[in-house]
């Protein structure tokens, strides 16, 4: 792979690999253009981010970008031709996982050295990037209550606990006429914990209907919570109903807003970081400039004790063999080699979906031929470090370093996993523009190119696009981002949060039947 951090892009294309059959248009690429370096003239006029063969291949010859198959051609294709999902074949093939083959301790940074952030210690020596209390729903029954009660406490009544981020809702969909048991219910439950515990959430309060399946009684002792002044919960049923429930909540959430206000920032070490990588709306500068980039940036995390959470199981499928390479055990690759088998042969099989082959219409407007042509860029927002372990979604992580959780490409469901897993920031890359935020933690946007950031200002937090500008090199970009990061944890408001985004975009993943 050519090493693009220490470089400045320049010229109509770019080629990421010696071995690479396609490059990657920079600029607008009209037809007949002499590409240099290349020995070839573009065929057809190219969208910048898209790719030119440059040379002839033949029908079934492997794509190769970074040296990666993202498909196969679909007929004999001469030297300038534009490669899209028109002509290149998406195929199945064999991939060798060589467990470990890439395995590299990581170079720590000295405790000394290490990065510092102005965070919130909790009482149980967690840190805090944010500090909300939150109104949690057992049951889409109460999700009217729950939000009646966070919309109450709106700026005016806030201002008096300047401290204190918010009273945020967390309601969803499901919690009755499911399963009472099994999976869908743990994986639920456990999202639901993650929230209550979440350093982020100074206290909470748990709202049920009181006949649901999701019993708060059963939630709490499945979870190992523990009711308290920081924990209240009541069934709207015993209250007395949905204008009594409402009231409660409000008394309670009222009770907690003083004391919440008192908690003060102080120094504490990077290490404390954690960070839910997602992208959305991605482009053919994806795995160019902003993923690279983040990756670059969760190296710089990681070497300083932090977290990096990788997700999005179908937007690394086709180049698993690459993150199984780097695992710390055969334990840690054969967890992930399960779970890409699960979604193959149970949960996805034979369906329409991201995982089989086609990508979302945005992310075909943007370049992106396939989901192994994505997934190649989605992978590398996790950087070059060793994996060091893989979780189901919404378990708690332990581990420091690169890790990975289970989750779907669709980015609410798997943030929200994130963060019960106790992500405290998310870093979100996108080149069509996502627009995103997800209470109780800060999301930071990272565009992957120019023209996009300036149309989305107000949205991105981040112009990855200067790599593609020549202004910066992907080093250079992964500094500023870790950078943006310890600003963000200390405090500094994103631009979602800025806007107010992330009040309905808890999505805990919805599994099994609904009956």
């Amino acid at each position: 792979m050519i090493d693009l951090s220490a470089k400045r892009l320049n010229g109509p294309v770019i080629r990421l690999h010696p071995n690479d059959n396609v490059v990657v248009a920079r600029i607008p690429v009209e037809a007949g253009t002499s590409i240099p370096g290349e020995n070839m003239l573009a065929r057809e006029a190219v969208q910048p981010g898209y790719k030119l063969a440059t040379r002839y291949l033949r029908k079934g010859e492997p794509i190769l970008k970074y040296n990666v198959t993202i498909g196969f051609a679909a007929e004999d294709t001469p030297a300038g031709t534009m490669m899209h999902g028109h002509n290149i074949t998406f195929t199945e093939f064999d991939r060798d996982y060589a467990i470990g083959a890439d395995y590299q301790p990581l170079a720590m940074v000295p405790e000394a050295e290490r990065a510092t952030f102005q965070g919130i210690v909790r009482e149980d020596g967690h840190v805090a990037t944010r500090n909300y209390i939150g109104i949690v729903s057992t049951v889409n029954c109460s999700a009217t209550v729950v939000q009646s009660i966070s919309d109450h406490f709106n700026a005016e009544r806030m201002a008096e606990f300047p401290n204190v981020d918010g009273v945020a809702a967390f309601t969803h969909q499901t919690g009755c006429g499911m399963e009472l048991s099994g999976e869908p219910m743990q994986l639920l439950r456990r999202t639901l914990a993650g929230y209550i515990r979440h350093p982020n959430i100074y206290g909470v309060i748990v709202i049920g209907l009181g006949c649901e399946r999701n019993q708060i009684d059963g939630l709490i002792k499945e979870q190992g919570l523990q009711a308290g002044p920081k924990l209240r919960h009541f069934a709207m049923q015993d209250i007395g109903g949905t204008r009594k429930s409402i009231d409660a909540g409000i008394a309670m959430v009222r009770e907690m807003l003083a004391e919440a206000n008192q908690v003060t920032r102080q120094p504490v070490p990077a290490s404390h970081i954690s960070v839910g990588l997602q992208c959305g709306g991605s482009d053919g500068f994806s795995s160019i400039t902003a993923n690279p980039a983040l990756g670059h940036a969760m190296d710089i995390l990681t070497r300083h004790g932090g977290t990096a959470i990788l997700s999005e199981t179908p937007e690394i499928y086709g180049v698993e063999h690459t993150l199984t390479r780097r695992a710390a055990s055969t334990e840690v690759a054969e967890k992930l080699i399960e779970r890409i088998r699960w979604w193959k042969d149970d949960y996805a099989l034979g369906r329409d979906t991201q995982i089989n082959g086609v990508v979302s219409p945005g992310n075909q407007a943007g370049g992106l031929a396939n989901i192994f042509e994505k997934s190649l860029g989605s992978s590398m927002k996790g950087g070059t470090g060793p994996l060091m372990e893989v979780y189901k979604y919404a378990e708690p992580v332990t581990t420091k370093g690169f890790v990975f959780m289970d989750s779907p490409g669709f980015d609410p469901v798997s943030a929200t996993g994130q963060i019960a897993g106790g992500a405290n920031v998310v870093c979100f890359t996108t080149g069509r523009g996502s627009m995103f935020g997800c209470k109780p933690v800060p999301s930071v946007k990272l565009a992957t190119n120019t023209p996009m950031y300036r149309r989305l200002e107000e949205d991105m937090d981040i112009n990855c696009g200067e790599i593609l500008d020549g202004t910066a090199s992907l080093q250079e970009m992964g500094q500023k981002i870790f950078e943006h990061i310890l600003r963000v944890a200390s405090g500094e408001p994103t631009k979602s949060e800025e806007l107010g985004l992330g009040r309905h975009e808890f999505a805990p993943w919805i599994i099994g039947i609904t009956g």
